[in-house]
């Protein structure tokens, strides 16, 4: 299992929203290539970066920022893998993002809105993609989690597996930012329907919380790849490079 820190830029900056709520955002840094490079330092070898601008419909994006982060990080080790999504409607985001450096695509809102494209990119570039599976209740949310579905998370984790998706990040909305520990259970629930490696996203709060993830990895009752890590490690409660050795324990 491997820690993942988080990066979410609004307006060129560094920040971090309370379940998805764009007016309970908190900036935590001017400079996200420097936050990224201190990830690196710490012995990250993946970044989550999430464009929060673009995921809004008619919000400015941020892909300069990431282009700087991608550059940031080469110089440091260039075999750190960079996930990032949010507002990737059309091919042409996917080539402008793949040409910026970024290694894994997340699609969220297309995966439920049109399918067949997405479709169509995994054919034509490859396992370059992750499911961005967000929830609340079970039921999948959209565009910057503002829209609803009647969509069962479990359902959408089976199609992303038949569609070729070459893994898969389940967020519980409600857990997000809020510090209160990880939905586990919920998260190797989408891994058993999906059999593809998935990441844990929201309320990674303290060591213990990586501890538990760690466990229920090596338990084996559905693989938890990774977890995403974010409002922890920016107020302190986590510290990037002991949650990566507990992470390397089992």
């Amino acid at each position: 299992m491997i820690v993942i820190p988080a990066i979410d830029l609004l307006d060129g900056r560094c920040v971090r929203l309370t379940q998805g709520d764009y007016n309970r955002s908190q900036v935590y840094s001017g400079d996200p290539a420097g936050t990224a490079r201190q990830f690196v330092l710490w012995g990250a070898e993946r970044l989550h970066l999430v464009d929060l601008g673009a995921a809004r419909r008619g919000g400015l994006n941020n892909r300069q920022a990431l282009g700087k982060i991608r550059e940031a990080v080469k110089s440091l080790n260039p075999g750190v893998v960079i996930e990032a999504g949010g507002g990737i409607r059309t091919e042409g985001d996917v080539e402008e993002l793949l040409g910026l450096g970024i290694d894994r695509l997340i699609i969220g809102t297309l995966l439920v809105k049109e399918p067949q494209t997405v479709e169509s990119w995994i054919a034509r570039y490859g396992r370059v993609f992750i499911a961005g599976i967000d929830a609340r209740n079970g039921l999948v949310r959209v565009a910057g989690w503002e829209e609803a579905s009647a969509i069962q998370d479990e359902d959408l984790a089976r199609q992303a597996a038949d569609m070729g998706f070459e893994s898969l990040i389940y967020t519980n909305i409600e857990r997000d930012g809020a510090l209160t520990g990880p939905d586990i259970e919920a998260t190797l629930r989408i891994a058993r329907a999906a059999a593809l490696p998935v990441i844990l996203s929201g309320g990674v709060g303290s060591p213990e919380d990586i501890r538990r993830i760690a466990r229920a990895s090596a338990a084996g009752e559905g693989k938890i790849w990774g977890a995403i890590t974010g409002k922890a490690l920016y107020e302190g409660r986590l510290d990037l490079a002991e949650a990566i050795r507990l992470s390397r324990e089992l």
